[in-house]
């Protein structure tokens, strides 16, 4: 009898701690997003609110953020006795595409994930060819070729273009030229164009560099 009424007890309170409305979801805290708003994702989250904070999983979220193209997964941690965190992983944005008179961020994968009205709101390369740029043999080359390359370079480009496989271009925004060639050896080049970009400024000024075999990189 002592222990069907223990295992009452137990069965009682776990029911009070799931189901508690003292445990209800009033308020979302969205961390990690930056292409979604804040607003965008409570919006979307709303759902939640009024749910106990036991009952709500990685899951629940996930499908309700799943139709966001900026998001790839989604965390959630219960913050008692009435918070729910929400952390975000946005895809990540490598290049711009223009489509008439906004300009959509694109994945490596080409994934629209953002539209802007302003070419200068993106610290991105802009890929020649508009939206249907995704259809070219050489996109996924290029898209390849930008997500090897770590912010800080990849936010000085101002153009990405490739005539074949083997001849990826970038554009510096301040008119410099950076030889590329195939997507091979990505990350090696991007260390090489990385460590390039980091030495003094010479006169007269380097007009390209080229990193098609980064372990002899050239400037001229």
């Amino acid at each position: 009898m002592g222990t069907g009424v223990a295992a009452a007890l137990l069965a009682a309170l776990f029911a009070v701690l799931f189901f508690s409305p003292a445990l209800e979801v009033k308020n979302l805290q969205v961390q990690g997003n930056s292409l979604l708003t804040v607003e965008e994702a409570e919006a979307a989250l709303a759902p939640l609110l009024g749910t106990p904070l036991t009952l709500i999983s990685d899951a629940d979220a996930e499908e309700l953020l799943g139709g966001r193209p900026e998001v790839e997964k989604v965390k959630v941690a219960a913050v008692p006795p009435s918070d729910l965190l929400v952390t975000i992983t946005e895809r990540v944005p490598v290049a711009v595409l223009q489509n008439g008179r906004e300009f959509l961020l694109i994945d490596e994968d080409g994934r629209q994930l953002k539209a802007v009205g302003e070419r200068a709101a993106v610290a991105l390369p802009l890929i020649d060819g508009g939206a249907d740029a995704v259809n070219s043999e050489v996109f996924s080359t290029v898209t390849a070729v930008l997500a090897a390359l770590p912010q800080n370079v990849l936010s000085q480009l101002d153009h990405a273009s490739a005539e074949t496989l083997d001849s990826v271009e970038l554009k510096l925004a301040n008119g410099q030229t950076v030889f590329w060639g195939s997507s091979e050896a990505n990350a090696a080049k991007a260390k090489a164009l990385e460590a390039l970009l980091l030495v003094p400024a010479t006169d007269p000024p380097v007009q390209v560099f080229d990193v098609s075999t980064p372990n002899r990189p050239v400037t001229r």
